[in-house]
């Protein structure tokens, strides 16, 4: 396929023939049928068919990157008519390039654009998600760290705050550190909260602001009080997440 072709079709499908709606970006199925070489809407409409089937068959719902809708359209002399159109995602584009002709330059190159295209989107989401948990996680430390301040200073006891830590992770996750390591497959020397989904990790920071802060108001001033504290809170936030199917 020549250069200028490609560089034609780039432009094509991301300056004319992609919108956005609400931050979502899509692509309308009559736009793109003409960007894929489809002189008949009847045909390509065959092709978006397949595309929703295909959508299905691979676990998507398919009312979330296919949505049907209508639009206006002039016909001469000032008048108009309503034609059918759906909205396509990013991945429906995908797919529907999967599913068509493939003898076209269009189609060929539309499979390969979607392909990368929807690739690139899953990584940026990836290291979004990736940040937020890293972001959790460093939260926790800091949350912990605090934590542990607030127990040496109203306890005088260094050792108390993994005592305290420990009893409320066993709270939280109902086994021992042990057993949830062997779980998830972390070393014994490796940290179980390097490892944890972000939701544990801002579980496990939720329940300890709550410790800081009963803890600094009611001014416990013993390991087992802390830690009735401590363990109270786990267990609350256990029940949150196991109630709302976590």
């Amino acid at each position: 396929m020549k250069k200028e072709l490609i560089t034609t079709l780039t432009d094509n499908f991301e300056l004319h023939a992609q919108q956005t709606e609400s931050g979502v970006e899509y692509w309308l199925a009559r736009d793109l049928q003409h960007l894929l070489g489809y002189d008949q809407w009847r045909n390509f409409a065959l092709v978006v068919s397949k595309a929703r089937v295909a959508s299905e068959v691979s676990g998507h719902e398919v009312s979330d990157h296919f949505a049907d809708v209508s639009k206006m359209v002039d016909i001469g002399s000032g008048s108009q008519r309503e034609i059918d159109d759906v909205m396509l995602t990013r991945y429906a584009c995908y797919l529907v390039a999967q599913n068509g002709d493939p003898r076209k330059e269009q189609i060929a190159f539309a499979q390969t654009y979607f392909a990368i295209q929807t690739r690139r989107t899953e990584l940026i989401e990836r290291r979004i998600l990736e940040q937020e948990r890293l972001s959790a996680r460093k939260k926790l430390t800091q949350t912990e760290k605090e934590l542990s301040e607030i127990i040496f200073e109203q306890t005088g006891q260094d050792r108390n705050f993994g005592i305290i830590r420990s009893k409320g992770d066993q709270a939280l996750f109902g086994k021992s550190m042990l057993q949830m390591k062997a779980q998830w497959k972390v070393a014994n020397n490796r940290p179980l909260a390097d490892f944890a989904p972000t939701i544990i990790l801002k579980a496990k920071d939720f329940a300890a602001e709550i410790t800081i802060h009963n803890a600094r108001e009611n001014k416990m001033s013993i390991e087992s009080q802390i830690s009735s504290e401590h363990i109270t809170n786990n267990q609350a936030v256990r029940k949150t997440l196991i109630e709302r199917g976590i």
